[in-house]
């Protein structure tokens, strides 16, 4: 049945960035499939806070400290997940950062490679780490949050931009590397989500007028509106699917020209 396959019972789901917005509702989507959820985040509190949500509404999850431009902490990550369940079956590199919003020429090294350690370096290295654990397992299904910023440049977003583009790229790569192993590597590419990181530019007027005269929905998304793709890609449903990228904003890149 058609429907069996996006049953995620017996799964295990990591999803990077989880404690709030897009992160959270995509581990809850994960659970109330039947998938044990990894939920991590940087701060140890605020990722048990969601875990306890979750296990309060008979959901099984884990909150696990990470942040994801350490080293040690992706590491310690993994390792902890491996010793809790034996097995990794989902990887969502969702945990994503904007630290400067400004010109390209005056833009700050510092901050930059910051953008660059977090958004790509970091899904680099857990996509690594994963991969032999998914290997030997027989299969598994990754997937990296990117954003329409890494289809269509903006003003004052370039490391931003930069970094998401190079996530699709990213994806493709390991969908073809990977693909013998069974691992389908697919990418998202939300539109404006109401999340911290995106309430900065729409509590901008300018903003929020454009999207609602560009965007055929007229309107921004909420992050559950992102957690049902995430469930399809995570399971069989997508079996036949890896190295592809899903646009979900709204129509927004389809703005007609007049």
């Amino acid at each position: 049945m058609i429907k069996e396959k996006f049953d995620l019972t017996g799964k295990v789901a990591i999803i990077t960035g989880a404690s709030k917005g897009i992160g959270e509702a995509m581990a809850r989507g994960m659970a109330e499939f039947g998938a044990t959820v990894v939920v991590s985040s940087r701060k140890q509190a605020a990722v048990d806070a969601v875990a306890a949500q979750f296990q309060t509404e008979g959901l099984t999850a884990l909150g696990i400290e990470c942040h994801v431009g350490n080293a040690e902490h992706r590491t310690a990550l993994i390792e902890k997940v491996m010793a809790k369940y034996g097995r990794i079956d989902i990887l969502i590199n969702n945990a994503g950062t904007n630290p400067y919003f400004g010109p390209l020429n005056k833009m700050p090294d510092n901050l930059y490679q910051k953008t660059m350690d977090i958004n790509i370096n970091s899904a680099i290295a857990l996509s690594n780490l994963v991969h032999p654990i998914m290997k030997a397992q027989g299969g598994g299904s990754i997937i990296h949050v990117s954003s329409i910023e890494g289809l269509h440049p903006s003003k004052l977003m370039t490391a931003y931009n930069i970094s998401k583009t190079a996530l699709l790229m990213l994806g493709k790569n390991q969908a073809i590397e990977w693909g013998k192993d069974n691992i389908r590597v697919n990418m998202i590419c939300p539109g404006y989500v109401r999340t911290k990181l995106s309430e900065a530019l729409l509590a901008d007027e300018k903003a929020h007028k454009s999207l609602q005269e560009n965007a055929a929905l007229g309107r921004y998304a909420t992050p559950d509106e992102m957690a049902g793709l995430a469930v399809f890609l995570a399971s069989d449903a997508s079996s036949y699917m890896t190295g592809s990228t899903i646009v979900n904003d709204g129509g927004l890149l389809h703005a007609p020209l007049f």
